[in-house]
């Protein structure tokens, strides 16, 4: 569609771009045709529609030279500078939007998906699994409980300690979700990551359908030195444990495919409310690591990941994180951060489009670990180590 902009009459682009919004009533309709006619809204829209070819030319070449890495990774290629993007992504520097242009929806048939809150999850695994978290009685109970896990898991002290500090701020609770972590009443969450490291639902289920044996066989020993109305706690968490994860397997094991589950079903909504409780959320948040140190390990990396480059395998997800955390260092101070994102991961995070290059990413990260480490509920977490 963006190519016929420049070849159709102005009040036909204005409809066009309008089809997806047009209102009711026909006095309405004309008065968006003759705004969308005016030179200053045309003016607008030939201006954003140039700058959205050039951003459409530049996340193309990100991602044709990601998948050029990729397969001299695999061949064993050593990767050179010019296998990156160097340049910065386009900014937008044409007239600002008038004030009587409202752009359409990009797909009007499919408003966006709310983000479920915590009593949402929670209501979710009620009903679909019978399940109610087991959470502790205090934020320090977690946190012994956690460090337990993470240092049996081998992460060591600095590196939970500091990504919980960059991912929480420093004093996140177990069950603080992203955007209502300001006690705000008109606070709305921005994602539906909760906890120290900030797990995505889709994250939760992803962990379950991969890791799911092995956390049963973990309650299971638990369940073994327990005795009475505490075995039969234990024993009904499983049962509905087992549940969430037979849910989790009925599709294929992509990121893609768990996405869906995460966000559209109640099944999979439902799972999220699991690492809300003593037992099995430690295990999920250290899984969550765990699974990027494993990764680097198997890409040939053996030695230790600091903090910050696990927060980035973290953060960025493996590939990508892998990705910068081998990158000769004379390259982080030339190579963009936005070699290591989609379009739109990279413009909805105010960090990756702060810090420019890789290097001043890792400085950034570095530094708000510094900080944030110095705050009670990083240290409540140090001390439990």
């Amino acid at each position: 569609m963006q190519h016929r902009f420049r070849t159709i009459p102005a009040l036909l682009l204005a409809a066009t771009l309008f089809g997806a919004g047009v209102p009711s009533h026909a006095q309405d309709q004309s008065d968006e045709a003759r705004a969308a006619a005016s030179p200053v809204v045309e003016a607008y829209i030939r201006a954003r529609t140039a700058y959205q070819e050039e951003a459409e030319a530049y996340w193309q070449s990100i991602a044709d030279k990601r998948r050029l890495r990729n397969a001299k990774r695999r061949s064993g290629t050593q990767i050179a500078l010019d296998d990156y993007v160097l340049t910065q992504p386009p900014v937008y520097s044409g007239p600002p939007r008038p004030p009587e242009y409202v752009p359409p929806r990009r797909d009007p048939d499919k408003p966006p998906v709310p983000i479920p809150t915590i009593p949402e999850f929670l209501q979710a695994a009620a009903q679909q699994y019978n399940f109610v978290p087991d959470r502790p009685k205090t934020e320090a109970d977690f946190k012994a409980a956690y460090a337990r896990v993470a240092a049996a898991a081998g992460l060591t002290r600095e590196q939970a300690v500091r990504i919980y500090a960059f991912e929480t701020g420093g004093n996140g609770g177990y069950d603080s979700q992203a955007g209502l972590t300001s006690g705000r009443k008109d606070a709305k969450p921005i994602s539906p990551a909760i906890g120290y490291n900030q797990l995505l639902s889709t994250n939760t289920v992803s962990l379950l359908a991969e890791h799911g044996d092995k956390f049963l066989s973990t309650l299971t020993v638990q369940a073994s030195r327990l005795s009475g109305a505490d075995r039969k706690a234990m024993d009904r968490k499983i049962a509905a444990l087992q549940k969430m994860i037979a849910f989790t397997r009925t599709v294929p094991n992509s990121w893609s495919e768990h996405d869906k589950l995460a966000k559209f079903t109640e099944g999979g909504k439902a799972t999220h409310a699991a690492i809300l409780d003593r037992d099995i959320g430690p295990l999920l948040q250290t899984q969550k690591l765990l699974d990027s140190v494993v990764f680097a390990r198997t890409k040939g990396l053996q030695r230790p990941l600091t903090a910050a480059e696990l927060e980035l395998m973290n953060f960025t997800g493996d590939g990508n994180g892998f990705d910068m955390v081998t990158m000769p260092l004379e390259f982080r101070t030339q190579v963009p951060t936005s070699n290591f994102f989609q379009r739109g991961g990279y413009e909805r995070n105010p960090i990756a489009r702060r810090t420019g290059t890789v290097a001043v990413l890792f400085e950034s990260i570095d530094s708000k670990m510094d900080r944030a480490s110095q705050l009670p509920g990083a240290k409540e977490l140090a001390q439990a180590f």
